[in-house]
């Protein structure tokens, strides 16, 4: 027990947390200041439940019906006929061409036909374009949200237009309650996410994304836990501005509407280099890096907090790179050829753009233009 007891004593250090001379009571909840208290952060879990419920529900009853009067299908028209030797092969979901021959021979069958048959199968499994749909409306519905309550919550705030007052007589920030109410959703928000993406479509850069939401909340609980919540708010309103047309654009190819596609994802390129490779790195992870030593001694957690704002940067340069070579792949061939930065796991074959990030959905889409050069 007292082992324990050093341990934590030691990990929740103010020498650790906290700027020089301050300590954990200057900062504690009172009736004159409302600092952010470390036990809120429980709150973002059951409210994450919430909102699985609640996206359960709009998608049932509002997307759904949405998707349909679209002429979205629900359902793939080619099946796999019924077939238990093959059925109990597919099963082991491993299957080698040995296999494919053995099978074709029991059958009577073709190697093509056995092939065919296990294509079927798999599309079969994957889930339907309505389904992909109602995930990203869910999507592109929460970050408009998200985004424009940032703004009007973040309007009246000084470190909007001057970030330096992220760092003016800091800690003693106290926390108002739109920004209590920002961070709270946000961060339930993400741990929906890291929740729903084990059973939601599957994508190829699944690990990426895992690692990007947890890094996310870590670094929003390390910012309010040393009270860094101005600066933390400023990442994610400079955040979720992209992820708005980049979820539309992907309702748009599925519901067909491949002009409005082409256009919204232009959009969402120019946001995205903009925000994730200008805003962010040069405002502020310039500011955290260059400018607060200037004005705050430097802590340890403070090193932390700035390393997993680092490591968001990391993730959004691989993802500008993938971004930038689906745009070069659309402006040659005359449309997008893709669903930005994503791509499920099982379309991989029958895509053109193999290689490109999973972030929300699989790409399907082949284009026209270059089948019309290939003739």
């Amino acid at each position: 027990m007292d082992i324990l007891t050093n341990i934590s004593s030691t990990f929740w250090s103010p020498d650790i947390w906290l700027p020089p001379n301050t300590t954990w009571d200057d900062i504690a909840p009172n009736s004159t200041n409302n600092y952010a208290d470390y036990r809120h952060l429980l709150f973002p879990i059951p409210m994450a439940i919430i909102l699985l419920g609640l996206r359960f529900a709009i998608e049932r009853y509002c997307f759904s019906p949405v998707g349909r009067w679209l002429g979205i299908k629900t359902t793939r028209t080619k099946r796999a006929q019924p077939n238990p030797i093959l059925e109990k092969a597919y099963a082991s979901k491993h299957i080698k061409h040995k296999q494919i021959l053995a099978l074709a021979k029991q059958l009577d069958w073709s190697e093509r036909q056995v092939e065919r048959w296990l294509r079927l199968r798999r599309s079969q499994d994957r889930p339907s374009t309505l389904t992909k749909f109602c995930e990203n409306s869910w999507r592109c519905l929460y970050y408009s949200s998200s985004f424009v309550y940032g703004l009007v919550v973040l309007w009246d705030k000084p470190w909007l237009w001057d970030i330096n007052h992220c760092y003016y007589n800091y800690p003693y920030h106290p926390l108002t309650s739109d920004i209590w109410w920002y961070y709270m959703i946000s961060m339930a928000f993400y741990w929906s996410l890291s929740i729903s993406q084990f059973f939601d479509v599957k994508r190829k850069d699944f690990w990426q994304m895992f690692v990007h939401h947890i890094a996310t909340i870590v670094l929003m609980c390390f910012s309010w836990v040393g009270n860094l919540t101005r600066i933390g708010s400023l990442v994610l309103v400079v955040h979720d501005c992209a992820d708005i047309f980049l979820e539309a654009a992907k309702m748009a190819k599925y519901a067909n509407y491949q002009k409005v596609c082409d256009s919204i994802f232009v959009i969402f390129t120019v946001l995205w280099i903009v925000t994730r490779m200008g805003v962010y790195p040069f405002w502020i992870i310039y500011s955290t890096s260059i400018e607060a030593p200037k004005i705050v001694p430097m802590f340890p957690a403070y090193y932390i907090f700035n390393s997993l704002l680092s490591l968001l940067l990391v993730l959004h340069a691989f993802w500008t790179w993938l971004i930038l070579r689906i745009a070069y792949n659309a402006f040659y061939a005359g449309q997008m050829e893709g669903d930005i930065r994503s791509d499920s796991s099982e379309d991989i074959s029958d895509t053109s753009l193999n290689n490109a990030p999973d972030n929300n959905s699989d790409n399907n889409v082949s284009s026209k233009n270059s089948k019309q050069k290939s003739n």
